[in-house]
């Protein structure tokens, strides 16, 4: 089905910006909206889902090396409700991938194309992803790679340039309230951490696999950092004024000013938002394909890829119709939602894995 090898490395470019991508934008807010000035703890506190979720995928292959949750679900629990299992997937990385899409749009016609038809947009970028999905897992990582220093690089230049506008004293103080608060704030971050589980599909393709967990490991890590930073950024920045701010990374672009020569910055954000989503769709809409040829049981995922780019428009305006039902879907659903299709079933499922080869051993 996919012949494609690609090193864990590449699986960790490839997974980096998928989570980061659509988390730096509003994570400083939503956190900001529960832990105050303590926001930059709580991706600390969501990341250990991170690592839960990279450890339990891992196990999982290890106990089903070349084959995807959508296979070996049948395996643990029977053919009749891994295929129910299976259908539970498909359902939620469609309507998953969707949302991405539709947020996307919003955030480029709110913020650039103001007159462009949001249709025209979101159609724009799953024809532009189902291209790369086509070509298989190999291209999407070399993809990955060439734009990773234009995901990363802006960031920095960012940071640096916003550098002298810092109040470093909003920091304080720290925990007044407890440790509740940021943990409170970790709860819609921790969402995004659980998207880690989507390393099962790429697994079986890592020509070494030893590395897996590693590389999995390191770029929970590497997200949990960069969250951190920008949420300083952001606080230091604006302090209290955060958890009123919609898209806070975008307002300290704005808010750059040297020698009244180099401002509105914006559009380093858009190139960020741009090329991190469009990895992170890419990556989304093939776990979708794949896994959708994996439960038919074709033989090749391909033929399936442009009819599953027009299901994801459809998504689009069908389950996120508007700016508002993202941010309760991103705020309100997707936490506990992601928590349960991603970290809580496949712990369900090794342990009834791990159970099911030690029954058989005794019984040999």
């Amino acid at each position: 089905m996919e012949k494609g090898k690609i090193s864990a490395l590449q699986m960790a470019i490839m997974m980096y910006p998928t989570i980061v991508a659509t988390a730096i934008l509003g994570v400083p807010s939503i956190t900001a909206k529960y832990a105050q000035n303590d926001l930059w703890l709580a991706p600390i506190f969501a990341s250990f889902i991170g690592y839960v979720t990279v450890y339990i995928a891992y196990k999982l292959h290890k106990l089903y090396p070349k084959q995807s949750v959508i296979q070996f679900s049948e395996y643990i629990i029977g053919r009749f409700l891994g295929k129910i299992l299976g259908f539970l997937y498909l359902f939620f990385y469609i309507q998953v991938t969707g949302e991405i899409i539709r947020e996307y749009a919003e955030f480029i016609v709110d913020s650039f194309l103001v007159r462009t038809p949001i249709s025209v947009i979101m159609a724009s970028m799953a024809f532009l992803c189902a291209f790369i999905v086509y070509g298989g897992i190999e291209v999407i990582a070399r993809a990955a790679q060439l734009f990773f220093p234009l995901f990363v690089f802006p960031i920095l230049i960012l940071i640096i340039l916003v550098l002298p506008d810092f109040e470093f004293k909003n920091i304080f103080p720290i925990l007044a309230d407890g440790i509740w608060p940021p943990m409170k704030g970790a709860i819609v971050p921790g969402g995004w951490f659980t998207e880690f589980f989507m390393i099962i599909f790429l697994l079986p393709f890592i020509k070494d696999r030893k590395k897996g967990m590693k590389y999995g490991m390191i770029t929970a890590f590497a997200v949990m950092m960069t969250l951190v930073v920008v949420n300083l950024v952001v606080l230091f920045v604006f302090g209290p004024a955060t958890a009123s701010k919609v898209y806070p990374l975008m307002n300290v672009a704005r808010y750059i000013s040297i020698a009244e020569f180099f401002e509105h910055f914006e559009s380093v954000v858009m190139a960020i938002w741009i090329v991190g989503t469009f990895i992170k769709i890419s990556v989304f809409y093939y776990v979708t394909a794949l896994s959708t040829a994996q439960w038919l049981n074709l033989s090749d995922y391909r033929p399936i890829v442009w009819p599953i780019g027009i299901l994801l428009v459809v998504f689009c305006f069908w389950s996120i119709p508007n700016t508002l039902e993202i941010e309760r879907f991103n705020i309100g659903v997707f936490p506990l939602y992601g928590f349960i299709v991603q970290t809580i079933i496949p712990l369900l499922l090794v342990v009834m894995a791990v159970f099911r080869k030690r029954k058989s051993k005794e019984t040999v």
